[in-house]
């Protein structure tokens, strides 16, 4: 794979990553203005924190993948794979947003 088609492999990525959060924003987060709520909720709900609350959601993405990598004899739809990967992408982009506004690290 050259660099050139990288780039836009990437570049399509993080624009579907993007229309995946922006569409699943008023789903996920109903009339709250707090982008983490649903992380928040499901925090209070299981006595953790949003950052335990969120990888226990992406949890299920990623046993999907793994699962998907380790099939025998089966293959995958490219909508199929995209589709994890963007929800997995995006559950890493939360988690970032999360880790920031709880314990905002050093910028460089």
């Amino acid at each position: 794979m050259t660099q050139s088609e990288f780039k836009l492999i990437f570049a399509n990525q993080v624009m579907k990553c993007e229309t995946t959060l922006n569409n699943k924003r008023k789903e996920y987060t109903g009339d709250n203005l707090d982008r983490l709520s649903a992380f928040k909720i499901a925090a209070s709900l299981q006595g953790c924190t949003p950052q335990r609350a969120l990888v226990g959601m992406m949890a299920k993405h990623i046993v999907s993948l793994y699962d998907m990598c380790y099939a025998k004899n089966e293959s995958f739809k490219k909508e199929m794979w995209e589709e994890k990967i963007t929800d997995s992408l995006n559950y890493l982009f939360l988690l970032a947003a999360i880790i920031r506004e709880e314990a905002p690290y050093e910028q460089n």
